[in-house]
């Protein structure tokens, strides 16, 4: 599913790098508590999305839910990545219809661990025990969409409102467009939220 935007060169926007070494802890990289990325790919008539943030964004915590309380709080938020449409909003006159779509994250149970780090971490986990576990528990959920749009000419607008509305805690997404006039990365905010093509 993922050919299109593997098959693109994705390289690390300048924006994306100096907000990897303003991060207290250089070493995780993409993951920040409040920004998300998000990679929007249009080649014709097929409209991938990739989302990556972590789990902080969407639940409001990064551990396993184990009390009633969590996991009813993941479901909802499993839920609501389920429906897409109802969170990226595209032109009506685009005709953009969800073909097949994938989320993925540790506390989902469904996750392949790659994108979890706890595994590299254990060995000084005794060290910081004093409440520094969150450290070591960088859960992301993952959600990659692929859509078909009748229209794509008039794919010019893509809309994250009901997104931040959704995930309150998401302050901000960077984005990578790539569409008919290339590639750009913009950064997305409650208060900004129309990107456009």
């Amino acid at each position: 599913m993922r050919h299109l935007l593997l098959a693109l060169p994705f390289a690390l926007l300048p924006l994306a790098a100096a907000q990897a070494h303003d991060h207290e802890h250089g070493s995780l990289g993409k993951h920040e508590h409040g920004v998300a990325t998000l990679n929007v790919a249009l080649e014709g008539s097929t409209l991938e999305i990739e989302l990556e943030s972590p789990a902080m964004n969407i639940v409001g915590f990064e551990h396993a839910a184990t009390s009633d309380a969590d996991k009813k709080t993941v479901a909802a938020a499993r839920a609501l990545l389920e429906k897409p449409l109802a969170l990226f909003a595209l032109p009506a006159a685009a005709g953009c219809s969800l073909n097949e779509h994938e989320v993925r994250s540790p506390l989902f149970g469904n996750a392949d661990h790659d994108h979890d780090h706890d595994h590299d971490h254990d060995h000084d986990h005794d060290e910081h025990a004093d409440g520094d576990d969150h450290h070591h528990e960088h859960s992301d959920i993952d959600a990659d969409y692929n859509f078909t749009c009748k229209q794509p000419g008039e794919l010019k607008t893509l809309d994250l409102s009901a997104f931040y509305k959704q995930f309150p805690a998401t302050q901000k997404i960077n984005v990578q467009l790539i569409g008919p006039s290339g590639q750009q990365g913009v950064e997305s905010t409650p208060a900004n939220p129309r990107l456009t093509f």
